[in-house]
């Protein structure tokens, strides 16, 4: 306690020396002076440079970070479309060679039945032509 009672009098005391010498205790504790206008420009002037720094600092990073998440998801998006169309063409491949295997089989068969009618129709004839072999099958009982 006694030093905190101690300090609060060296002002009280500093005071009263300072008045004993001829000068007024008011003299002592003038007011700080109010900074001038050029000072305020200057002040509002350095604030408004720290602010646009700061915030040009974060915005190139927005936008770093943006760009790479834009290059990221366009890989990503780009890869999942080649291997969409390799398996897409895979099937379509598939797809097209079973279809043209089922369409070269149907055109076997049409083709199989029609010649196979076509002999029927041709031994029928044949049978009526005399001296073909179908004539002469056709003699016999």
């Amino acid at each position: 306690m006694k030093n905190t009672a101690s300090i609060r009098l060296l002002p009280a005391a500093l005071a009263l020396a300072l008045a004993s010498i001829g000068l007024p205790a008011a003299a002592q504790t003038q007011p700080a002076a109010e900074p001038t206008t050029v000072q305020k420009v200057e002040n509002a002037g350095e604030k408004a440079w720290d602010a646009t720094k700061s915030g040009t600092k974060k915005a190139v990073s927005a936008t770093e970070s943006g760009a790479e998440k834009a290059w990221d998801g366009t890989k990503k998006t780009t890869k999942k479309a080649w291997n969409a169309t390799k398996s897409g063409t895979k099937k379509a491949t598939h797809a097209t060679g079973n279809a043209a295997g089922k369409a070269g089989t149907a055109v076997s068969n049409t083709a199989t039945a029609a010649g196979d009618k076509t002999r029927q129709v041709g031994d029928k004839i044949g049978e009526k032509i005399p001296g073909t072999p179908q004539n002469e099958a056709a003699k016999k009982p």
